[in-house]
């Protein structure tokens, strides 16, 4: 099938991620200026006829959150009212997903809010790559298409299959993730029993499962302020832990988390490229980051074409 329908945009969030997509569908980035004015309002025009289209808009909601997720709001406003036929929203990481339901009183439910913002400025479908909780995806009123970088992750990880290998859930809330982890590298399942004191603060409890004389491989889905996985590895070494890797779909990294993963006993921490690399975390040895653009390529192709997206979430 053609792609000549077929407009892939991006604002400043993560154009690198773009523009390798792009370059996995053959494809140019589309013609658009994202700038700030000096008060700090966004300027955003798109430069190519985009009447009839098939666009996708490339960009995850990470640091800065409120200025990338007002991009991606005013990027579809711009495409919608340049008269595409469908706008889809790709998001890489989905920011405000963990305040996801009311668990305490007066809080807002932002993940909520977000979902009826995009749809709001005309977005007609929305791709998105592990999301924090799944029934995220009820918040849309638009199809949503959830993939997960589960065989990116793995692949990574494949020379250790056999080598005492134990994945391990940094806490309860993971278990199913883990486990699928573990299904598919033919591995036992371990579970860290945490509590979290705090926002940002986790106390580790208690080791469910074999970890003595094991390498452990620790397995979530974003890593903020490394506070869980440096103090779950703590636990799993004190446990009789060979050695501890971890990896995570989504590597915010904010704050001490990249000091706290050098200064750590984990021998390797795997993320992919759906949140750029900032300066520290790509000049950490421990950090490697895998590419999630033939990933998310192979999904646009498919949303393009009316095929299914099935034999991707896996």
């Amino acid at each position: 099938m053609s792609f000549d329908r077929l407009k892939i945009f991006t604002g400043n969030a993560n154009p690198a991620l773009a523009q390798e997509i792009c370059h996995c569908l053959g494809v140019q980035v589309g013609d658009a200026t994202v700038r700030t004015f000096s008060d700090g309002e966004i300027h955003l025009q798109v430069h190519e006829n985009v009447r009839g289209a098939d666009a996708f808009v490339v960009q995850p909601t990470c640091t800065p959150v409120e200025k990338n997720l007002f991009e991606l709001l005013l990027m579809a406003d711009a495409l919608k009212r340049a008269s595409a036929e469908r706008i889809t929203a790709v998001l890489p990481y989905y920011g405000y997903a963990r305040q996801d339901r009311k668990d305490r009183p007066r809080v807002p439910i932002s993940a909520k809010l977000v979902a009826s913002l995009m749809e709001t400025s005309g977005i007609h479908r929305v791709l998105a790559l592990d999301l924090h909780a799944a029934p995220i995806q009820g918040f849309f009123d638009v199809p949503v298409d959830h993939l997960f970088a589960a065989p990116v992750l793995i692949d990574a990880f494949n020379h250790l299959v056999g080598e005492d290998l134990v994945v391990v859930s940094p806490d309860a809330g993971g278990v199913e993730r883990a486990r699928a982890f573990a299904k598919r590298m033919d591995a036992p399942l371990a579970i860290i029993d945490k509590r979290r004191t705090d926002v940002n603060v986790a106390e580790v409890m208690h080791i469910i499962g074999e970890v003595a004389g094991k390498h452990c491989l620790m397995v979530d889905d974003i890593i903020d302020t490394a506070g869980t996985l440096v103090k779950g590895a703590e636990a799993l070494l004190a446990n009789g832990a060979r050695k501890v890797s971890a990896c995570a779909t989504h590597g915010v990294l904010s704050g001490p988390a990249v000091e706290r993963i050098t200064n750590s006993r984990i021998e390797e921490v795997v993320i992919t490229n759906s949140i750029p690399l900032s300066d520290p975390a790509a000049a950490c040895g421990r950090i490697r980051a895998m590419s999630v653009a033939p990933l998310l390529a192979r999904a646009i192709q498919s949303i393009h074409e009316a095929s299914s997206v099935s034999t991707l979430f896996v």
